[in-house]
């Protein structure tokens, strides 16, 4: 599907996306962030056979929307 080396590039990308994301003081660019860091960790994990990797990632993102709607619906 996709060449070791793209795979590679995605997962290293991820992780920049986390650490930027944990760098940001606005909570809602740091759930945004976080969440697109975390679903190229899934395509990642489930690339590479990782499952664990990708699971936990696709739960962040569904933490991640749940405070998103939270903090969206509090600002109303």
């Amino acid at each position: 599907m996709f060449s070791s080396e793209l795979i590679e590039w995605v997962g290293y990308g991820a992780s920049i996306l986390l650490v930027i994301s944990l760098m940001m003081t606005d909570i809602t660019k740091l759930r945004i962030i976080n969440s697109i860091g975390c679903l190229m960790f899934v395509i990642y994990g489930l690339t590479v056979g990782a499952y664990p990797v990708a699971l936990s990632n696709m739960a962040i993102i569904l933490i991640n929307f749940y405070n998103l709607y939270k903090l969206k619906s509090q600002n109303q």
